[in-house]
């Protein structure tokens, strides 16, 4: 009877064991499924965004290994895929079961790098004011991605020559406040002869609105009086960009 009640906490033992075990680390993968040994051999380019990830954040959770938690942060982020993580608060990315502050300041942290690298491709003095698609491509990565409409003031010399930049408005989705009056104010202080102006679409769509339309045309008559060139308008979507001197807007 001892003998049936030892045997009996043995299996309860070990089934409470297995209960609680964790999925084993990804170096008990095959060899071909680790993300850092595929990135090895077949270089990062090969590497799925979980794995991607996976590499990052280095460690998972109870229950889950590193490359288990990224795929499902992934399907999380649905189809916008690693876009995903300019769109999520901190917060928000530690309402997914499995990521705490640490592992949310991470992925803030991948995409907050990523944007800068890319809008690192051009220097200020690469880029041609007198090209929109090169103009729109410097501000691109930070721009496509902002929740609300933002207005830029680009200001410039006699040669085209950046003279400085300036966000001169914010506004809701569906809202944003251009004042001409500060738009020539900035533009006097830096004695700026030409500008240009450049705003995003949070949408992703960058077709003018007629409040787009008529506040350029303010701006355009404006400052033929006080001697300042509206060079363009530019409008930032989601890798795309409306020109309104291409365009013959102004």
């Amino acid at each position: 009877m001892c003998g049936s009640k030892n045997r009996i906490g043995e299996i309860e033992k070990t089934m409470l064991q297995n209960n609680n075990r964790t999925v084993p680390p990804i170096k008990c993968l095959p060899e071909d499924e680790r993300p850092y040994e595929k990135c090895w051999n077949r270089g990062e380019r090969a590497l799925s965004d979980a794995e991607l990830l996976s590499v990052i954040l280095r460690t998972g959770v109870t229950g889950e290994s590193a490359l288990d938690l990224s795929r499902r942060i992934v399907m999380e982020l649905g189809r916008e895929g690693l876009s995903g993580l300019y769109h999520l608060s901190t917060v928000q990315l530690m309402q997914i079961r499995g990521v705490g502050r640490v592992k949310a300041a991470q992925l803030k942290c991948i995409g907050e790098l990523s944007r800068r690298i890319a809008g690192k491709s051009l220097h200020p003095q690469e880029i041609s004011f007198n090209d929109p698609e090169t103009v729109a491509l410097y501000y691109m990565e930070e721009y496509r991605h902002e929740e609300c409409e933002k207005v830029l003031l680009i200001m410039l010399d006699t040669r085209g020559h950046l003279l400085g930049e300036e966000v001169i408005a914010s506004g809701t989705v569906d809202q944003s406040l251009i004042s001409p009056r500060e738009v020539f104010l900035s533009a006097l202080r830096r004695r700026s002869v030409n500008i240009i102006l450049l705003h995003n679409h949070p949408s992703g769509d960058p077709t003018p609105s007629e409040q787009d339309i008529l506040i350029t045309q303010r701006i355009r008559e404006g400052g033929e009086l006080l001697g300042i060139e509206l060079l363009d308008h530019i409008i930032i979507g989601d890798r795309k960009c409306v020109s309104f001197r291409r365009e013959n807007l102004l």
